[in-house]
């Protein structure tokens, strides 16, 4: 199943780079045409804007390319500035990469600037910028010209992170270095440890700060993507958040915060993540819909057709069963690219809602649903690539064995089954040992002889099946009593 994703991650990166996804710093030249007509309600932080601004100054949102004392910028990415499009699109690319193992980011691509012009980048060149720029300014980039906002800076310093530990780069010792800033500049914490404000943005020009009181503008998103990387200050900033907001309080009402959800989740607060869980449920509005309920969403009461992406998809992150977004960053599972793996499915008519590898008993785990309820019951079939030896392989399928198995090489088998819920163990023989993959030309009958000592013999691998068949536990623990 580990393919579909890759296919997934792969729409995101090449819209990233088009002319359009930096259509703000493409087309908001110099000063703001509106900067008249700012105010509290069309500004965020002009309550903190000095006297002298106010009348002359952008607004957030405003990128201001082409201001002094930087000039025009035609590359969105080599920019002093335009931090929040750069920083973004290397996590991006660097999820891609742990995701899918695939170098073709780190090889020459080209990015779409002013009036069209195309520059030449590499995902490692990103991270090289990014380290320039925190060695020469500890404060941090800019995302708009002359504003600096922790909340980018915290995701570009992930992006950094996830690529350090890819081993494709190293360089987040410098972002460690803007994370002391941050707490000496950016947040006001008293003798008893608690924090009195947060930064919105930094001005280093006008040399102003739009400060919120305690965590309540500018934290949760800040501690999201500081977690992963700096975990103490980020449960720090979540241990105020929590507290100001009520989110331990059983007498309290509160609202939903997808991302203080996530974050109550990787710390293992239950309290809080059952409560933020429950006004979840309560004010966001899930709901199933397509032809046949077959989908899902959140709609946070919007009256719209559909949902909309960056509040579901932010949601969406406390609804994976497993794991936690700070685990997602610690890249334990890179064997996964050379791991036996599902392809081939019939997508969308089949669905898949899991395939993982127990590297305990050897079996893959794979189970399939009519994600096309036309199509239910229609003769399908996907494959396993990367066995360590095909013809070794065993299928139960709903814990009978399934002999409709075509061995298609020394290291792939095709499944030949239908469109409907089933739940599949695949013995493999597959303990985290390396896999050494043979081309279909080379698959001879000593191919099998020459087995490395690990693997388990399609005999064994029967016994394994049988015995699971015999005590009625298919399936894994994770999924037990799911229908």
């Amino acid at each position: 199943g580990r393919k579909f994703y890759p296919r997934i991650m792969d729409g995101l990166p090449p819209r990233h780079t088009s002319y359009w996804a930096a259509i703000d710093w493409n087309t908001f030249i110099g000063p703001s045409p509106d900067r008249a007509k700012y105010g509290l309600s069309n500004a965020p932080g002009f309550q903190a804007w000095p006297e002298r601004v106010r009348g002359n100054y952008d607004s957030p949102g405003w990128t201001a390319n082409g201001v002094e004392p930087w000039g025009l910028q035609p590359d969105p990415i080599g920019a002093d500035g335009n931090l929040f499009f750069r920083g973004w699109l290397n996590l991006v690319l660097s999820i891609y990469k742990y995701v899918s193992g695939d170098d073709k980011w780190e090889q020459p691509w080209q990015i779409a600037g002013y009036e069209n012009e195309h520059f030449e980048w590499t995902q490692p060149a990103i991270v090289e910028h990014l380290q320039q720029q925190y060695l020469d300014h500890p404060e941090g980039p800019h995302c708009e010209n002359t504003k600096i906002w922790p909340f980018c800076n915290a995701a570009a310093g992930l992006g950094i992170y996830l690529s350090d530990q890819l081993g494709v780069t190293n360089a987040h010792g410098v972002f460690e270095n803007w994370i002391e800033f941050m707490k000496d500049s950016y947040m006001g914490i008293n003798g008893q440890n608690q924090i009195e404000w947060m930064t919105l943005y930094y001005d280093p020009l006008e040399q102003f700060k739009v400060n919120t009181p305690g965590v309540s503008a500018a934290g949760a998103g800040v501690a999201f993507y500081l977690l992963p990387q700096s975990t103490e200050i980020a449960t720090q900033i979540y241990d105020a958040m929590a507290n100001s907001n009520g989110w331990r309080d059983a007498s309290r009402d509160v609202r939903p915060s997808a991302l203080g959800m996530a974050i109550a989740k990787s710390l293992g607060d239950e309290t809080v993540y059952e409560k933020l869980r429950a006004a979840a449920e309560q004010y966001s509005e899930p709901r199933w819909f397509g032809d046949y309920m077959e989908k899902f969403g959140w709609w946070f009461n919007n009256g719209e057709p559909y949902p909309r992406g960056q509040g579901a998809a932010q949601q969406m992150v406390n609804e994976i069963a497993e794991g936690s977004w700070k685990d997602a960053f610690s890249v334990k599972h890179l064997d996964k690219y050379t791991a036996p793996t599902l392809e081939g499915v019939d997508y969308p008519a089949l669905g898949v809602d899991r395939a993982w590898n127990d590297k305990t008993t050897g079996a893959l785990h794979i189970g399939t649903y009519a994600a096309d309820r036309n199509a239910e019951r229609r003769p399908t079939s996907w494959r396993v690539t990367n066995l360590p030896d095909a013809a070794n392989a065993v299928v139960l399928q709903d814990g009978v064995r399934n002999s409709d198995v075509e061995v298609v090489d020394a290291n792939t088998i095709r499944v030949h089954t239908d469109i409907q819920r089933h739940q599949y163990e695949i013995y493999t023989g597959y303990f985290g040992q390396k896999i050494v993959i043979t081309s279909p030309e080379q698959l001879t009958s000593g191919s099998v002889a020459n087995a490395a000592a690990t693997r388990r013999t399609a005999q064994q691998n029967v016994k394994a099946a049988e015995s699971v068949m015999a005590s009625g536990a298919m399936g894994c623990p994770c999924c037990a009593g799911t229908v």
